[in-house]
C-alpha cells in the first residue's frame, strides 16, 4: 500500500504544470488538449510535465458572456468573462481554481534534489478581475490590421487561496511544515498585444509589464529548527517582450526577453527558472537541460529563441532548435557558483495535414548546471498539442467532451495539476 500510494503521488507531480490562463478573456473559441514532458538523463530531479483540456467559449448561456475552463485531472481552473460589465471597453472575470498537488514545493539546491525537504500542497482559490481595453477597433472594423492596431490592455486580479500542506512519504520527519496559510494575491499588469495559448502560433506580438502582490496574515518559519521563512509580503515586479512569426514556407520563429526583480520574495514567491516547458505557466521561464524550476531567482533576464525549418516537401516534418540564456540573482541560500546559466536544444517535430496535430520530441544540454560536481546535463523531452476542433478530430474530441471532475475523480492520486 505504501509504495502505491508513492507511485500515485510522484505521477501525481508529473502534471503540475497547469498553466493559470488568465491574463485576459480569451474571444476565440478553443478547444485544446497539451501534453509536456521533460526527463533528465542524469540526476535526480523534480518530475516535470503537464497535461490538461483547455475549452474556451464566447457567447456562453448569453452573448456577453465567456466561459474559459483548463482541466487537468485533479485540478480545476475556470472563469467566467462578462464583456461591458463596468461599461463599453471595461470587462469582469470571475474565477474558481483548485485541487490536488496545487502548491506542492520541492527543495532544489546545488542542483540537487532534496526530497526529505519537500512536500505536497493542495489548494483553493477564488479570483476577481477587470480587463480594460484602451484602443478599441472603430466602428466597423473587426479585425487589427498593423501595429498601430494593435490593442492596449490593463489588467486588475484579485485572489484569494488558501494552502495545505502534507509530507511526502520522502519528507523527513525532523522537517518541519508550513502552516496551512491563506494568501492574497494582486495583479496590476499593461499589456500591448499579447499571444495565444497555443504552442506555435502563426503571429504573435507582446510588450508588458507587471507587478504582483502576496499578502500573508503574518510571517512564517519552517524547516529544520525554522531555518527558512515566508515573508508576509513579496513583492514582484517584471516585463516581458516576444515576438512569433509564422515565414511563408513554414518555417517558424519566437523570440521572448523576460526580465524581473522582486522585494521580500521568499521560497514560494520568487522566480523559478529552468525545464523547456512552453506551456506550463502564463509566463514559462525556460532553460533547456535543466531540472524543472531548478534555479530560484530574486532578479533574473531571460532570453529565449525557438526557430523550426521543415525538411520534406509535404512541410509536416520539421527540425528545431531553442535556446534560453539567463542572468540570475538567486535566492539567499540557494546560490549557484555561476550566475550565467544556458541551455541549448534541438528536436525533431510534426504537425499533421489538418493542423490538428503539434508534437515535438527534442534533446536539451544544460551547460552550466550542477551534475555531481561537473557542469553539464542533458535531458530528452516530448510537447504536444491536439486541436480538437481541428478537421478529423472527431472521436478524441467526442471524449473530451464527456470529461468533467467527476468523471476524473478516480485519477486524483495519479495526476497532478
Amino acid at each position: 500500500m505504501r509504495r502505491t500510494l508513492l507511485l500515485a503521488s510522484l505521477l501525481g507531480l508529473l502534471l503540475m504544470g497547469l498553466p493559470r490562463l488568465c491574463a485576459q478573456i480569451d474571444p476565440e473559441h478553443r478547444e485544446l488538449f497539451q501534453l509536456g514532458y521533460n526527463q533528465p538523463l542524469e540526476g535526480r530531479g523534480p518530475i516535470a510535465g503537464y497535461a490538461y483540456y483547455y475549452h474556451n467559449e464566447p457567447g456562453f448561456i448569453r452573448t456577453n458572456l465567456t466561459l474559459r475552463l483548463v482541466l487537468a485531472p485533479t485540478y480545476l481552473d475556470t472563469e467566467l468573462g462578462v464583456k461591458g460589465l463596468l461599461g463599453e471597453n471595461t470587462d469582469m472575470g470571475f474565477g474558481i481554481a483548485g485541487g490536488g498537488f496545487a502548491d506542492s514545493y520541492s527543495e532544489m539546491r546545488g542542483g540537487k534534489l532534496w526530497n526529505e525537504e519537500s512536500f505536497t500542497g493542495n489548494g483553493a482559490e477564488g479570483s476577481v478581475s477587470i480587463y480594460h481595453l484602451f484602443n478599441p477597433l472603430p466602428a466597423g472594423q473587426t479585425n487589427y490590421t498593423g501595429i498601430g492596431d494593435v490593442p492596449l490592455q490593463l489588467v486588475f486580479r484579485s485572489a484569494a487561496r488558501y494552502s495545505l500542506y502534507q509530507r511526502n512519504d520522502t519528507t523527513s520527519p525532523d522537517f518541519v511544515l508550513p502552516e496551512d496559510k491563506l494568501a492574497y494575491h494582486l495583479r496590476l499588469g499593461l499589456r500591448w498585444g499579447g499571444r495565444e495559448p497555443l504552442l506555435f502560433p502563426d503571429r504573435a506580438f507582446e510588450v508588458s509589464l507587471w507587478y504582483e502582490g502576496q499578502f500573508r496574515t503574518d510571517s512564517q518559519e519552517y524547516g529544520y529548527n525554522r531555518d527558512r521563512d515566508i515573508q508576509a509580503q513579496s513583492h514582484l515586479f517584471w516585463s516581458r517582450a516576444l515576438v512569433a512569426w509564422e515565414f511563408p514556407h513554414s518555417q517558424h520563429i519566437e523570440v521572448t526577453l523576460t526580465g524581473g526583480t522582486s522585494i521580500h520574495a521568499d521560497r514560494f514567491s520568487a522566480y523559478r527558472l529552468g525545464g523547456a516547458l512552453p506551456m506550463n505557466a502564463e509566463f514559462p521561464l525556460m532553460v533547456p537541460g535543466y531540472y524543472f524550476q531548478e534555479l530560484s531567482a530574486e532578479r533574473f533576464a531571460l532570453l529565449n529563441t525557438y526557430y523550426s525549418v521543415p525538411f520534406t516537401s509535404s512541410k509536416r516534418w520539421d527540425l528545431a532548435i531553442n535556446t534560453g540564456l539567463a542572468k540570475v540573482d538567486f535566492l539567499p541560500g540557494l546560490e549557484l557558483p555561476n550566475s550565467w546559466h544556458c541551455g541549448v536544444g534541438g528536436g525533431l517535430g510534426y504537425t499533421s495535414a489538418n493542423g490538428a496535430w503539434h508534437w515535438v520530441l527534442g534533446y536539451a544540454y544544460g551547460v552550466e548546471a550542477i551534475r555531481d560536481g561537473h557542469h553539464g546535463a542533458h535531458s530528452v523531452g516530448l510537447v504536444m498539442e491536439y486541436d480538437l476542433g481541428a478537421g478529423g478530430a472527431g472521436p478524441l474530441r467526442d471524449a473530451m467532451h464527456h470529461l468533467n471532475p467527476n468523471t476524473w475523480r478516480g485519477f486524483d492520486r495519479l495526476f497532478g495539476r
